[in-house]
């Protein structure tokens, strides 16, 4: 039964919603029907798709949707921040089908950054500077890192080239200098870009700051492809980046499947344990999330990382055996219980985010709603509302300032301040609208996938234990 101190957090958080600034002036008439129309007929695709049951392609189906989907264009923008929050909540409360659905409504309220359209353009192109998975870094002997860090460490399957290319350096990094703030490894979700999921909020919060000196990952395939394989690249980055840093210790900050990434690369590349002081993982599903299937059938037709989180799907137990569900390294879970559209259960203890700690290296589990009920930071939060949430922040900055993972206590003396807003000081309504824009590149990074199937990856040999 959910605790009562929650319960009281949702009230105030539906209260204090209602009494949220009025939302944009309506759109014309025309371009309401209009969107009306286009919006039907993807509930219409979606249905389709759940006829695919069973099978492995649908191509056409695929496409079909992705044509309508195309159309969708905002008819109506935001006046604030408040009436953006309010519009999002009146959106996600609904309980879209699926991921396309929502960010199809999400896109017409005015609440990304883009339009479908010029965000089907822009990841159907070659992805160059910020979000470049090619990128050239600086090189280090043969055996300095790779092949094995470490005897105990699993192999990898792909090429160090690869796997260094991944890591975008931008050019304020400083290397680890004397004086230079902690190096931060921020890692994506499924179908994103390192850039694109943190552009909003982390990198422009972090960089440049004496907090954390960050760098992030690009992983080919938007995360879409097999979990195991991203968690390559982070196993590498962390003992890369340390090594180019003067051995500096590194911080590792993720979102949603980036947190499984990490708890994987720290599980079976254990050379890269005593290289990490933290891991903040933001909406992280360890559990794997009910809500992974696309349509209403378990076996429509999906990208391989979805398939792996499904609720404890065999990715998800492998992850979690023998420890798997206890933290590595001192770890600080930031999670919204109210209400995360694609990962849940995402309450309390029976959290996804929920991570033990066996190991006594220091955890902390966080529901934004229960550290500030029936305020701002303890209202709605989106699956990648916690990347804007002031309680994540804050807590962040304790975890890198301390040993141990980010504690409520050391901040309480500013939880006041820190629960009445509703946005990181230092974002802005704009911020908010590139960070939402997640949902939408993670949508159509679905669509685009190529490798859609019905049965996820096996486990790799080095994982079956």
């Amino acid at each position: 039964m959910r605790s009562q101190i929650v319960l009281v957090a949702l009230v105030g958080s539906i209260v204090e919603l209602s009494l949220a600034a009025p939302s944009a002036p309506p759109a014309r008439n025309g371009e309401r029907e209009e969107m009306s129309g286009v919006l039907g007929n993807i509930e219409v695709d979606i249905n389709h798709i759940d006829d695919l049951t069973g099978q492995s392609t649908g191509t056409d189906i695929f496409s079909n949707l992705l044509n309508d989907f195309k159309l969708i264009k905002a008819v109506a923008a935001p006046n604030d921040i408040f009436a953006a929050r309010r519009q999002l909540s009146d959106i996600l409360l609904a309980k879209p089908r699926n991921i396309v659905q929502a960010a199809s409504e999400l896109v017409a309220a005015g609440l990304t950054a883009d339009n479908v359209e010029s965000a089907v353009n822009f990841l159907e192109g070659a992805l160059d500077g910020e979000n470049s998975e090619n990128n050239v870094n600086p090189g280090l002997h043969f055996g300095a890192v790779y092949p094995q860090e470490g005897r105990e460490d699993a192999p990898y399957d792909l090429s160090e080239a690869r796997l260094r290319g991944a890591i975008h350096i931008p050019p304020t990094f400083r290397y680890g200098a004397s004086g230079a703030p902690q190096p931060v490894i921020l890692v994506p979700g499924t179908g994103n870009t390192g850039y694109i999921t943190f552009e909003g909020n982390y990198i422009k919060l972090l960089t440049g700051s004496d907090i954390a000196d960050p760098v992030w990952l690009n992983i080919p395939g938007f995360l879409n492809d097999d979990v195991q394989t991203n968690a390559e690249y982070v196993a590498y980055a962390i003992n890369y980046i340390s090594r180019i840093s003067n051995n500096r210790e590194v911080a590792v900050v993720t979102w949603s499947q980036g947190g499984v990434d990490a708890q994987w690369a720290l599980k079976y590349w254990p050379s890269t344990r005593d290289k990490v002081t933290d891991v903040v993982a933001f909406s992280p599903d360890y559990k794997g999330t009910i809500n992974a299937n696309f349509a209403e059938t378990p076996e429509t037709p999906l990208p391989p990382a979805y398939l792996q989180q499904e609720y404890y799907s065999n990715l998800v137990r492998a992850l979690r055996s023998n420890g798997g569900d206890s933290a590595y390294v001192p770890t600080t879970t930031i999670y919204s219980g109210f209400f995360d559209e694609i990962v849940e259960p995402q309450q309390g203890q029976n959290a996804s985010a929920y991570l033990f700690d066996a190991r006594d290296v220091g955890v902390t589990n966080n529901e934004v709603q229960a550290i500030c009920p029936g305020q701002p930071a303890g209202s709605f939060y989106s699956h990648e509302g916690t990347l804007y949430n002031p309680i994540g922040y804050a807590l962040l900055v304790d975890a890198l300032q301390h040993d141990g993972p980010g504690r409520v206590s050391r901040v309480d003396a500013k939880l006041e301040t820190l629960c009445g807003d509703y946005l990181t000081p230092g974002l802005d309504l704009a911020d908010f609208l590139v960070t939402e824009n997640t949902l939408l590149v993670a949508a159509v990074t679905l669509l685009l996938n190529p490798h859609k199937a019905t049965v996820e990856p096996a486990i790799k040999a080095y994982a079956e234990y």
